[in-house]
């Protein structure tokens, strides 16, 4: 088998699912669209709110761990005329960025990061920092949608006082496609599930836990369906949902993802042939 015919792969992400579906297809594949993510919109009033605050009081750190969520704030300071007084207070915090496209948006505005990551995780950034002195200082942390739970308990650990910053809010998806997904997880129904952000990862993870299906989810990816995440900071995410075997592409890009799929089968085919 040189491709991907005969497999099913499901993606969890509603976005570009014409590209997604049409690049399985070229391969060989069947697509199958299974939504794990419900609407994320910008949340205005909260954070005016929280800019004024940080204006007010500047946090000893600023942790920014996506390009979007931080050009979501910056815009938001821009429209609500609280850009210059906010860029007044950026210049007063320490700011920690994860991601090439973090610093990209930050240096749109002049801006430079005091610590970033090597290797596009938030695991790496709070490695990074791994020497700087945490203890009693106010630490904000800025999300993407998705509360982390994981990254403010071991910020707390270290001492800081920690504060989330959430300038887009996601709403569930339904349960519906979600349950879906996991019987055909659990059942081998599907050979691959995509997914393109650490929403999407919780979401079909907690879901499992409530249902009381995540040992067969983490085992059926342990074992026949591949687990596969566009980039690192998905990936990450289900290392922390206890999947282990997880494949991403070097490049945080769709197509990189469906080509690195096609590429694992490729190898396993002729592995079995071997």
């Amino acid at each position: 088998m040189a491709r991907l015919e005969g497999k099913v792969v499901a993606v969890t992400g509603a976005r570009k699912w014409d590209d997604f579906s049409r690049m399985v297809a070229k391969f060989g594949g069947t697509a199958v669209s299974r939504p794990a993510q419900g609407t994320v919109y910008l949340d205005e009033s909260s954070i005016e709110a929280q800019l004024k605050a940080l204006i007010a009081r500047p946090a000893d750190w600023l942790l920014l761990t996506t390009g979007t969520g931080t050009e979501a704030l910056l815009e938001s300071a821009d429209r609500l005329g609280l850009l210059m007084p906010f860029l007044a207070a950026l210049g007063r915090m320490r700011i920690a960025a994860r991601g090439y496209k973090t610093v990209a948006a930050l240096r749109r505005f002049g801006l430079a990061p005091d610590v970033r990551d090597e290797d596009g995780t938030t695991a790496g950034l709070l490695r990074a920092m791994g020497d700087c002195d945490l203890n009693g200082r106010l630490v904000v942390l800025q999300l993407y949608g998705d509360p982390a739970p994981k990254i403010t308990s071991e910020l707390a650990a270290r001492g800081a006082v920690c504060e989330e910053l959430l300038p887009y809010r996601q709403l569930p998806p339904e349960d519906g496609e979600v349950g879906l997904l996991l019987d055909e997880i659990i059942r081998g129904q599907v050979d691959a599930v995509a997914f393109t952000s650490t929403a999407q990862v919780r979401c079909v993870m907690g879901f499992a836990a409530e249902l009381g299906k995540l040992d067969a989810v983490r085992e059926a990816f342990a074992g026949r369906v591949l687990a596969a995440a566009v980039g690192k900071l998905s990936a990450e995410a289900l290392h922390e949902e206890g999947v282990e075997r997880v494949l991403f592409p070097e490049e945080e890009r769709m197509g990189s993802m469906v080509v690195a799929i096609r590429k694992f089968f490729s190898a396993a085919a002729e592995d079995h042939v071997a």
